[in-house]
């Protein structure tokens, strides 16, 4: 299938690694330009030459922390500059700390709410008008499969993701009727250097080896594996193409069966 976007120009929010450089090597594999953006430079300028070596869509990078006061501002000075426009965002972001209800502060609330949540709006809002005026934009926003099944230990992400649901599913509306859609992308257990953390982190907190934690977790999964993130950045670039034009608003998992809900 030709997804119909080469030459199109695209942010791939926090794309020095995981799921994030997944998406960003699926979008240029297709023809598309991609813009990383991490903290980590080295990472970056390695993840550019390996995705331009391929000779198809080209890549390049700009530091960026959803953390900092002026990530937005910095993030549209970067498209203007670096790509010229954008046609397509990739919102993704680092997952919080693990930890139960209790354990949300709200110095924890504030400052995830403001690099999860609100850098995030902020910057949809901030490229939309372009979108509108050229008639057509992709706004791909990953979150995680806890929006559907809260996810045990991870009552920050569970919470602040949530919000983003609502938002949304409200964009995707409000937006449609000048050819821009707005979905969110669900992992399940994809294997990346964060489910390593999570399992690592699960394994101190109940006394298990990371052993019993990994086969664990594998018997909820009706595919029996951890997905790989080439699965998930494949789902990520049909979302973002031409042929998907039709599809908004939509909330798709890519957790090899994992969720139970309808």
């Amino acid at each position: 299938m030709d997804l119909g976007i080469t030459g199109k120009r695209a942010l791939v929010l926090a794309s020095s690694r995981g799921l994030g450089l997944g998406i960003a090597k699926a979008l240029a594999a297709e023809g598309a330009n991609v813009l990383l953006v991490g903290r980590s430079g080295d990472r970056l300028t390695e993840n550019c030459k390996a995705i331009n070596a391929e000779g198809k869509g080209k890549a390049d990078w700009v530091w960026g922390d959803l953390g900092e006061d002026n990530f937005v501002e910095s993030m549209v000075n970067a498209v203007k500059e670096r790509l010229g426009g954008i046609d397509i965002l990739v919102n993704n972001t680092g997952g919080p700390t693990p930890g139960t209800t209790e354990d949300m502060t709200a110095d924890k609330l504030d400052s995830f709410f403001q690099s999860m949540v609100l850098r995030v709006i902020g910057l949809t809002n901030a490229l939309l008008p372009q979108m509108k005026q050229q008639g057509f934009g992709r706004i791909l926003t990953v979150a995680s499969s806890g929006v559907v099944e809260p996810i045990t230990n991870l009552a920050l992400s569970n919470t602040l993701r949530s919000a983003l649901v609502g938002w949304n599913k409200t964009l995707a509306a409000e937006v449609a009727g000048f050819g821009i859609t707005a979905n969110m992308l669900l992992p399940g257990r994809i294997h990346t250097d964060r489910i390593d953390e999570l399992d690592g982190a699960n394994a101190k907190r109940s006394g298990k080896s990371l052993e019993e934690i990994r086969a664990a977790s594998l018997k909820t999964i009706p595919a029996g594996r951890l997905g790989k993130v080439e699965e998930f950045a494949a789902a990520g670039a049909f979302l973002c193409s031409g042929p998907a034009s039709y599809v908004t608003g939509t909330m798709l998992r890519v957790d090899g069966g994992a969720s139970r809900s309808i």
